[in-house]
């Protein structure tokens, strides 16, 4: 059994606040790294999200407030805006009974005025993102030689983001006697070497879950022609009809296409993603939030940091290139002990990729079979039924002025049902036909003879690559997607499938554009020659 929060050994504001929450024990991360934290000890905390990690460390650092002390006391980094916002707010509920704590958020995209104003109010804890704290570090407009703990939320995705040598300021501009303590979901090399380098004797804390996902996720996959994803989509939609839902695309551009799609097909939907302004998201993430908005279509980055209890499903419009990603997506449902359900559309070109997932996760997730319209049409039909029947059932009816108005005037009770009734049962939809596609023989193709389509229907025989660099290497799919673009000018419509490895990354390429590729050869990435291969060539 995990500690109860009513015998851990901090403030009773504290105690009144997470007691007002209706919590009552800890997590398992929250039973080991606060009392290492209170102690004062420096902590690499690995878990998944979803797991309580932000209490894990915002009551040890609580603890620690000197209201006495002027001085900015915690800086707690994080690696999006929405994340940072997170934090802050749940900062805030722990110090709901406890005002004389001071806390602020810092990230880009907010008005430096605003923030200059929350500074001057001397608050002892800082959360912020790592470029907009340098910025005011840098300014003089924020102070860390007063600093005495340090947490490094989500380090892996920091690294994802190519925050390292902002990470790296930070821990050599503030004090060395500091507490730090990082929560990753994984660890990749850079966190050893913080801890080597920046922390003092860290220990260790590893939440292991069985299947790395949310135990009360239902995972559902559909396989479906890239070109058919949108009338599936549909058909989804209207068969499941979540009350709330997170739609995840891995591009801005499939993002407000498939958002502007939605809309225009009359369902509740809007489009989260890096290139909207700030008040844009804060716009869009409030109507979400409050349940005036059904549909959230979101980047990974943008949706980094949710943490909304009534979404009951997650759609992969496109599964993800990376395995953790696909955890932290299936993350953003199934909060707070509900269940929920996942669903991802995979076309065939990323079958092999869904195979790479599942192992990962170590489970299979549940094939389905498309919805036909009558499946459909059954199911809207039935939850119309179950809405009529709760309304008959509640307390609540007052229609009987107009219904004794409709008798006066000779309309029978009968008549009133029927009309009702035509008025609460859904209209039938005509849904656009699409085919599963076939199931791949046994005899697979060699990978590099595999084919896809172009845009026009030709098939496109792509060649495989190979380069010298991997995922020790910093080497992510968006980011050597961006390289060649900026290097080499090849957009990513020319790459097909991507697969990394610690030290080289394999990946499809169209044979018109291995020329451009080649260019590349004996060419640097941080400081590393490049060497290409491409398979079958000479």
């Amino acid at each position: 059994m995990n500690l109860l929060f009513a015998d851990l050994p901090i403030l009773k504001e504290t105690k009144d606040a997470i007691e007002h929450l209706g919590l009552v024990e800890t997590t398992s991360i929250q039973h080991v790294a606060i009392p290492r934290m209170l102690e004062g000890k420096d902590i690499i905390g690995q878990a998944q999200t979803g797991t309580g990690k932000t209490f894990a460390f915002a009551i040890p650092i609580l603890e620690k407030i000197d209201l006495n002390d002027d001085n900015i006391q915690a800086l707690v980094i994080c690696p999006t805006r929405e994340l940072t916002l997170q934090v802050y707010k749940e900062f805030l509920k722990l110090i709901k009974f406890n005002k004389a704590i001071k806390i602020t958020s810092i990230y880009g995209g907010e008005s430096y005025t605003k923030q200059f104003k929350a500074l001057l109010e001397k608050p002892q804890i800082v959360v912020a993102t790592p470029g907009r704290a340098i910025d005011h570090l840098e300014r003089q407009t924020m102070d860390f030689s007063g600093l005495k703990i340090l947490v490094l939320d989500e380090a892996d995705e920091m690294l994802k983001m190519g925050f390292q040598e902002d990470l790296e300021k930070l821990l050599k501009d503030t004090p060395k006697e500091r507490q730090t303590a990082l929560f990753s979901a994984t660890v990749p090399p850079f966190i050893k070497k913080v801890a080597t380098k920046y922390q003092r004797n860290p220990e260790m804390i590893k939440v292991d879950t069985p299947t790395m996902t949310v135990d009360k996720v239902e995972q559902l996959v559909y396989h479906v022609r890239k070109s058919d994803r949108d009338a599936l989509l549909i058909r989804l939609l209207d068969y499941y009809d979540p009350q709330s839902a997170i739609i995840f695309a891995n591009t801005k551009n499939d993002v407000d296409s498939l958002s502007g799609y939605l809309q225009k097909h009359d369902y509740e939907a809007d489009a989260l993603h890096g290139d909207l302004k700030q008040s844009q998201r804060d716009y869009v993430m409030g109507r979400f939030r409050a349940k005036k908005l059904k549909y959230l279509i979101a980047t990974d980055v943008a949706a980094r940091g949710l943490d909304i209890a009534h979404v009951d499903m997650v759609i992969n419009y496109e599964i993800p290139f990376e395995d953790e990603i696909y955890v932290h997506r299936i993350g953003r449902t199934a909060r707070a002990g509900k269940s929920g359900v996942s669903v991802s559309l995979v076309y065939p070109s990323m079958r092999g990729k869904l195979a790479l997932i599942e192992r990962f996760i170590k489970q299979k997730m549940i094939e389905m079979k498309f919805p036909n319209d009558e499946d459909i049409e059954k199911k809207r039909l039935e939850r119309s039924y179950e809405s009529l029947k709760s309304i008959i059932l509640s307390e609540n009816q007052d229609g009987h002025i107009f219904r004794e108005r409709l008798n006066q005037d000779g309309i029978t009770d009968e008549q009133i049902i029927f009309a009702l009734l035509s008025k609460l049962t859904p209209k039938t939809k005509q849904y656009d036909a699409i085919e599963e596609p076939q199931k791949r023989s046994n005899e697979r193709k060699p990978e590099a003879e595999r084919s896809s389509r172009d845009r026009s229907g030709k098939p496109i025989n792509y060649k495989m690559a190979k380069i010298n660099l991997g995922k020790e290497d910093g080497i992510r799919p968006v980011s050597l997607l961006d390289y060649l673009k900026k290097h080499a000018d090849l957009f990513p419509k020319n790459i097909g499938d991507i697969h990394l490895s610690a030290h080289e990354t394999e990946f499809q390429i169209h044979p018109a554009a291995i020329k451009r590729l080649e260019q590349l050869n004996h060419k640097q990435i941080n400081g590393k020659k490049i060497r290409i291969s491409i398979q079958g060539n000479r």
